[in-house]
């Protein structure tokens, strides 16, 4: 049991701090934009893990658990609101290349919708490939993947809790 919580907690820092960056540097110019988390807790599931190439294998994305209700982390226009593949999907295209995608993610807003940033967008549906209650939440720059935790400023600070 050791040895497994131990490479369970390898897994998990090396999923944060592996090949993509989880940060920004200063001189990345999605570091800079303002956005906020799309969701009032943060609890990630599975961070992003970067292809490598356009159709390998990768984590286009990262799945927070936790989640009821999603936000705009940036003011935008709803481009899709609908179901891929039996999943629920809204897509807010915020200009200037930038594109966010959640899913499951119900919504009563439809296409062509303005949010502001922070603007309530829809409630976790179901199905999806992350687990029961959580949400995907992928971010394309001019057509590819890159990490959220870029514009987010990477993971907040954890908050130690008493323990029993």
């Amino acid at each position: 049991m050791t040895k497994r919580f131990l490479a369970l907690g390898l897994w998990v820092v090396l999923a944060v701090l592996g090949a993509a960056p989880a940060t920004a540097g200063e001189d990345d110019p999605l570091a800079v934009r303002g956005w906020v988390w799309p969701v009032d807790a943060v609890q990630i599931v599975r961070p992003f893990e970067a292809p490598a190439n356009r159709y390998a294998a990768g984590h286009r994305g990262v799945d927070l658990r936790g989640v009821e209700r999603v936000r705009s982390p940036a003011a935008g226009t709803i481009a899709f609101a609908g179901s891929v593949a039996g999943r629920p999907v809204v897509t807010i295209d915020h200009g200037d290349g930038l594109v966010t995608t959640f899913e499951p993610v119900t919504t009563a807003m439809g296409v062509g919708d303005a949010v502001a940033r922070g603007d309530p967008v829809g409630e976790v549906g179901e199905g999806g490939h992350s687990v029961a209650g959580a949400v995907h939440f992928g971010v394309r720059w001019n057509g590819e993947y890159v990490n959220p935790l870029r514009l987010l400023g990477g993971v907040p600070r954890a908050i130690l809790l008493p323990c029993c």
